[in-house]
């Protein structure tokens, strides 16, 4: 029996004037890594201090200037780790790191203590806001949730104007994907209001798909509705911290941005929890194949993510988007031959775009070689063929003998009932040659 009646539809978005379905995205956004503190406490074994050190170092190296680095409050490692950042002086002048605390003064205190000595930091305070965890976990009304949340923005900004450091403030209704849009508007807007930010000294809201349960587009039309709905816009930082639990992340953010966000938070490879959050490496290639500046370094990200899944104990899908081991890889005669005839015209073209199907950016971009791009098995055709001899030997080969020789490979293929490597295509083409 089928029990999907006892799942509600996710509720539209009323937009008298939908703007964001005709913007296109034009920049990057800020990117925000919560690898450290969002993506560590999903993984099966959390990293050490010595290894969270390691990986700061790597996000820093990519380009990150914002990263929120612990829940300093929830343990001594996390509090630990703060200390080691400060301490050694490991944070560069132009990063500016971030550290999330519950609307509770012990927990604000101690996340201060935190980060003393910190230059430039984010206190990013958050309370769970949707209907199901005010009445199931909380037990509080409305009211009492706004309350808790003004009073939490009250204590930060009380002890920022003591702390000897430059404090941005940002505030996240944590469950705003399950929160009704008005209450959701009347809680911010009340934050707001008590923090008082300006377009000289902003502050940021971030808006979560904590549970990620509509399609992307609901999800933008939510986050253009609260764009319009907030005082103090133009001090404001719109966020958007996706989750991937329907598997639309990466849409999700991207028609976030469409519909008014300036930042995004996610991690490498969408580590976190459940599905994971959104993929900031999916992102930023997704960009930069549409001629944008990602502002991160993507050109090395091959060596980069290998001390990355070290650290973490994870791994990377072969057919991950961009870079996966497969991911540039086509083992279809068809395909074969479209990237074979493109490269060909590649080299003729010379405009400067990049032209050749299937491959939807240049993998040498990444120092990924062209020998990669085909295999050769049974699913493949002469062009596979031609391409290999071309690439791994030199060997220009007639038509005619393309024919002969993808007919030897093929059999030997269904023999073997795996893959060919370009020495046994080799072996062939010197058998047909006579070589």
């Amino acid at each position: 029996m089928q029990n999907f009646k006892k799942y509600k539809p996710y509720p539209l978005v009323h937009l008298a004037h939908r703007e964001w379905a005709n913007n296109i995205i034009t920049k990057a956004p800020i990117w925000v890594s919560t690898d450290l503190r969002d993506g560590n406490q999903a993984l099966i074994e959390p990293m050490n201090v010595a290894q969270k050190l390691v990986y700061f170092q790597k996000l820093v190296e990519m380009g990150f200037k914002e990263i929120e680095i612990a829940y300093p409050s929830a343990s001594k490692a996390e509090f630990d780790f703060c200390r080691a950042l400060i301490e050694q002086d490991l944070i560069p002048e132009d990063v500016r790191v971030g550290v999330i605390v519950p609307s509770i003064e012990k927990h604000i205190k101690r996340t201060f203590e935190a980060m003393k000595g910190a230059k430039k930091i984010i206190m990013h305070l958050y309370n769970p806001t949707a209907d199901n965890q005010r009445k199931v976990v909380f037990n509080k009304s409305k009211a009492e949730i706004i309350t808790l949340a003004v009073e939490g923005t009250r204590i930060i900004k009380e002890a920022a104007e003591k702390f000897e450091g430059d404090v941005m403030f940002q505030y996240s209704p944590e469950s705003f994907s399950q929160t009704e849009l008005v209450f959701a508007r009347d809680i911010v807007n009340a934050v707001i209001s008590e923090w008082m930010p300006t377009k000289s000294a902003p502050m940021i809201v971030n808006l979560p798909n904590t549970l990620e349960a509509c399609t992307p587009n609901i999800y933008a039309d939510r986050i253009e509705w609260m764009s319009k709905q907030l005082i103090d816009r133009e001090a404001i930082i719109l966020s958007v911290h996706p989750h991937n639990d329907r598997g639309c992340a990466v849409a999700s953010a991207e028609m976030a941005i469409l519909a008014g966000a300036q930042r995004v938070e996610g991690t490498l490879l969408g580590n976190g929890e459940r599905a994971g959050n959104v993929d900031l490496v999916i992102l930023a290639f997704n960009l930069y194949s549409q001629g944008i500046d990602p502002m991160l370094d993507i050109h090395n990200i091959d060596a980069l993510l290998q001390e990355i899944i070290a650290l973490t104990h994870s791994r990377i899908a072969d057919r991950h988007p961009y870079v996966g081991s497969m991911i540039y890889t086509s083992c279809s005669g068809t395909h074969q031959d479209a990237i074979k005839k493109g490269m060909e015209y590649q080299k003729d073209v010379l405009d400067g775009y990049w032209h050749v199907p299937y491959l939807i950016i240049d993998p040498k971009d990444i120092k990924r070689d062209y020998r990669d791009v085909v295999r050769i098995n049974s699913q493949s055709g002469k062009s596979g063929v031609a391409y290999v001899l071309k690439e791994f030997y030199g060997i220009e080969t007639t038509k005619s003998m393309q024919v002969e020789i993808a007919l030897e490979v093929q059999k030997l293929c269904d023999e073997k009932g795996i893959e060919v490597n370009s020495e046994e295509i080799f072996k062939v083409f010197r058998q047909i040659s006579k070589l």
